[in-house]
C-alpha cells in the first residue's frame, strides 16, 4: 500500500472543503432551472455539481498536471504518473436538490492499484473526513476511535437499492443479506453513509454496480478506521461491501450462498 504524503492529505482536504462550500453557496442562492435528470428522475445533476467538479479539476491541473482525473460529471484525464484523482463533486444530489443535509463532496486518490486516501466534506456538519489504508481516519483533524466489530445480525445495513431494481437473481442475492441484518437504511449518499460507518454509527454498506466515485472515497475512510472492504460477484452483478470485518464477511457469505442450501423460513 502507498502511504499519502502530508501535502496530498492537505490538498485533498482543501479540495473537498472548497468544492462542498461552493455547492452549498450555490444551493443557498438558488439552483432553479439548472437541475437535470441523468438516468432517472432521482439521478440528478445541477450547475453546482458541474461547478464544484470544475473547481477541483482546475486546481489539480495547476498543482498535479501529470495526475489522472476521473469525475462523475465527465471530467477525465489520462495519468502520466500512475496517480488518479476520482471526484464526486456532490454525492447525494437528490438530497441536495430537496434541501436535505445528507450530501457531501468527495474524492479519492489512487496510485496504480493502490487506494491512497479518501476525503469527504459534509457542509451540514462543516466536517472533513480523511483516511486511507495507511492513514488513520480523522474528522476535522481528530482521529476517529477504532471501529467496533459487529456481525451482520447486529448490523445496520445501508444501501441505495430501489425495490424496482431488485429483480431476480439480483434481488435474491440482496435479500439473503438484508434479511440477516438488524436494520436497514436508505439515506441517499453512499459516501456519507460510509462516513457514518467509519464512526461506528452504522455497520455495513451493501450495493451493487457502484462507480468508483461512489465507492473509493468512503471505502478509504472505512479502511482507515479499522474496517474492511471487498467486492463479490453474485446475481450477475458486482457487489461492493464495506464496514465492520465480521458484518462484511457475513454479507459476502450470504451473497454467494447457494439458495438451495439455505434454511427455509
Amino acid at each position: 500500500m502507498t502511504a499519502p504524503s502530508e501535502a496530498d492529505v492537505r490538498l485533498a482536504t482543501e479540495l473537498v472543503r472548497d468544492a462542498g462550500s461552493l455547492a452549498a453557496r450555490m444551493r443557498r442562492d438558488g439552483i432553479g432551472d439548472s437541475v437535470e435528470a441523468k438516468t432517472s428522475v432521482s439521478d440528478l445533476v445541477t450547475a453546482a455539481d458541474k461547478a464544484a467538479e470544475k473547481a477541483i479539476v482546475e486546481r489539480l491541473a495547476l498543482e498535479h498536471p501529470g495526475d489522472g482525473i476521473l469525475g462523475e460529471e465527465g471530467s477525465a484525464r489520462e495519468s502520466a504518473t500512475g496517480r488518479v484523482w476520482t471526484i464526486d463533486p456532490v454525492d447525494g444530489t437528490y438530497n441536495f436538490v430537496r434541501g436535505l443535509d445528507w450530501w457531501c463532496s468527495a474524492l479519492a486518490l489512487t496510485d496504480g492499484d493502490d487506494l491512497v486516501l479518501g476525503a469527504v466534506y459534509s457542509p451540514a456538519e462543516d466536517a472533513v473526513y480523511v483516511g486511507g489504508p495507511e492513514l488513520p481516519t480523522t474528522r476535522n483533524g481528530s482521529r476517529l476511535s477504532a471501529m467496533p466489530d459487529a456481525p451482520l445480525s447486529l448490523a445496520c445495513l445501508t444501501t441505495y437499492l430501489h425495490p424496482s431494481k431488485l429483480r431476480n437473481p439480483v434481488g435474491e442475492a440482496y435479500v439473503r443479506v438484508a434479511r440477516g441484518a438488524a436494520s436497514i437504511r436508505i439515506l441517499g449518499s453512499g459516501s456519507m453513509d460510509l462516513t457514518a460507518i467509519a464512526q461506528g454509527k452504522v455497520h455495513l454498506f451493501c450495493q451493487h454496480s457502484v462507480p468508483d466515485w461512489d465507492r473509493l472515497p468512503g471505502a478509504a475512510l472505512v479502511l482507515g478506521a479499522g474496517g474492511t472492504t471487498t467486492q463479490v460477484e453474485a446475481g450477475g452483478v458486482l457487489w461492493s461491501l464495506a464496514g465492520t470485518p465480521t458484518a462484511v464477511a457475513d454479507a459476502a457469505e450470504a451473497l454467494t450462498a447457494d439458495p438451495a442450501q439455505l434454511p427455509q423460513k
